[in-house]
C-alpha cells in the first residue's frame, strides 16, 4: 500500500496562495488516482479535488473551481494542490488519498473509494 505524506500547510491572509503537496512513498504513484479532500473545525470532511494517473483527467468541487489546481509529477511521486486567491471559508485540514486503478482517466470525489490517506496538513486563512 503507498504511503502519503503532506506538506505545505500553514497561515496565509485571504488572497493569498499555498502549494500543497502530496508525497508518495512505499510504491510509486504512477498508477494510483490522487484527490484532495478538506475537514473544516466541526464539519464533515468533503471532496476538494482530484486527478487521474496522467493528469489529463482532473475534477473540482465548486467552491474551488477557477482557484485551486491540481497536478502530479509521477517522477517526483508527488502531488500538488495549488491554492490561490485563498479565502477563510478555505480554513481546514487538507488530506490527500490514493487509488490504485486498472487504467488511466479514473479517479474518486468519494471518500469510501478510498484506503491510502495522509495525516493530513492545516491550512489558516486570515480574514
Amino acid at each position: 500500500q503507498v504511503q502519503l505524506v503532506e506538506s505545505g500547510g500553514g497561515l496565509v491572509q485571504a488572497g493569498g496562495s499555498l502549494r500543497l503537496s502530496c508525497a508518495a512513498s512505499g510504491r510509486t504513484i504512477s498508477s494510483y488516482a490522487v484527490s484532495w479532500f478538506r475537514q473544516a473545525p466541526g464539519k464533515e470532511r468533503e471532496f476538494v479535488a482530484a486527478i487521474s494517473w496522467s493528469g489529463r483527467s482532473t475534477s473540482y468541487a465548486d467552491s474551488v473551481k477557477g482557484r485551486f489546481t491540481i497536478s502530479r509529477d509521477n517522477a517526483k511521486n508527488t502531488v500538488y494542490l495549488q491554492m490561490n486567491s485563498l479565502e477563510s471559508v478555505d480554513t481546514a485540514v487538507y488530506y490527500c488519498a490514493a487509488r490504485r486503478y486498472p487504467a488511466d482517466s479514473y479517479y474518486s470525489r468519494r471518500e469510501a473509494d478510498f484506503s491510502s490517506w495522509g495525516q493530513g496538513t492545516q491550512v489558516t486563512v486570515s480574514s
